[in-house]
């Protein structure tokens, strides 16, 4: 039988890409230090402020979705017809 392994399957591959994503986040960070700003309001000059505001809206839209996931969820046999008996004629 042959090997179906893929290179995500490594798990050296899968720490050399969240560090790697850890690393273009550190970058997009820190290039905030590199333009000038026209802010239209004051805490948009904060360093790293739309990064920061970016996560957080992210963070937060995970953790609604968890909470909304109770309140939407259904069974997993929720679509599926209901067996006809002879008693439904």
């Amino acid at each position: 039988m042959k090997d179906d392994r893929r290179w995500l399957d490594e798990p050296r591959n899968v720490d050399r890409i969240v560090y790697g994503l850890y690393t273009a986040c550190a970058l997009a960070f820190l290039t905030d230090l590199l333009y000038t700003k026209h802010a239209f309001f004051d805490i948009e000059n904060v360093f790293g402020f739309y990064a920061l505001y970016g996560f957080v809206g992210s963070v937060t839209l995970v953790l609604a979705a968890k909470q909304l996931r109770r309140v939407l969820m259904r069974r997993e046999d929720f679509y599926e017809q209901p067996e006809r008996t002879d008693d439904d004629d």
